[in-house]
């Protein structure tokens, strides 16, 4: 029997690179799955279908059991539609996976507002309907569910150029966070994962140059999302997984000790003079 057996599961964004891989072992541990692309391009350019219907005839030609979902994550209809597409098909959800995203790479002085509304609307919006549109389901259910989101090195440290995603993905780990405290009542986790792999999304960055996807391909985090959905991980939420190739670990706020003044508030010259204390 399959990790995720009798278990149906809903992966955004799963057309091509972590959202497929992600889709096609949830199938192979034994998960119905919902796979949802848009078709557009890595900028969020075009639509079709071929890519979310190429994905369920491999899951499909493998003996498992998928649906393809071209629905919009960043509209309300879309979210709706998605979360509709595995009751319709499959009777229930257990299962969510937010993936779905898309580049419009600028420094912050050259960045349209366009570009900026558009990767905020695909990631964090996004994240957001479709978790709101599960949830309610989840509460419904009564039987608990597992949400894993996918935030980003670049949301949770900075990258230069990439304004409009690091903040997009720095929403999903505070919605992730805010999140897990929100839904434990319902027994529903949820958790985040932070990836670094090669992809169609990812090929041209300067980090990956030299680099193949033998080494950090989207294929060494499809487990942890598989884990992190499945009954293993029961007792895990709010936690954020980075995943390097072959490295798991995991990304926490850090706070520092700190120095407390007495007989009231800092000038701006204590807080020079003492700024190394403050910072260690």
């Amino acid at each position: 029997m399959g990790l995720l057996e009798g278990k149906v599961a809903i992966v955004t964004g799963s057309g091509g690179g972590i959202g497929r891989e992600h889709a096609l072992l949830f199938a192979r541990e034994g998960a119905r799955v919902v796979v949802n692309d848009l078709g557009s391009d890595r900028h969020g350019g075009g639509k079709g279908a071929d890519m979310a219907d190429k994905v369920v005839a491999e899951i499909k030609g493998m003996g498992g059991d998928a649906v393809a979902n071209y629905d919009s994550v960043a509209t309300r209809e879309g979210a709706d539609g998605l979360v509709w597409s595995a009751l319709n098909k499959f009777g229930k959800l257990d299962i969510v996976v937010n993936n779905a995203g898309i580049l419009r790479d600028k420094t912050i002085l050259n960045m349209s507002e366009q570009d900026f509304d558009l990767v905020i609307d695909v990631h964090l919006r996004g994240t957001f309907l479709v978790t709101q549109a599960a949830a309610r389901v989840f509460k419904v259910q009564g039987k608990g569910g597992r949400i894993v989101n996918t935030t980003s090195l670049s949301g949770l440290l900075g990258n230069f150029g990439q304004g409009n995603y690091a903040a997009a993905k720095g929403g999903i780990y505070s919605l992730t966070r805010t999140a897990a405290l929100e839904f434990q009542r319902m027994a529903v986790t949820v958790n985040a994962i932070a990836p670094v792999a090669l992809t169609r999304m990812t090929q041209d960055l300067a980090m990956f140059k030299g680099m193949t996807p033998e080494q950090i391909g989207p294929q060494y985090i499809a487990p942890v999302a598989a884990f992190l959905a499945s009954d293993l991980a029961g007792d895990i939420t709010g936690t954020i997984v980075g995943v390097q190739g072959p490295k798991i670990f995991l990304y926490r706020m850090a706070e520092t000790s700190g120095v407390a003044r007495e007989g009231g508030p800092w000038s701006a010259a204590e807080i020079k003079e003492r700024w190394a204390e403050i910072a260690r």
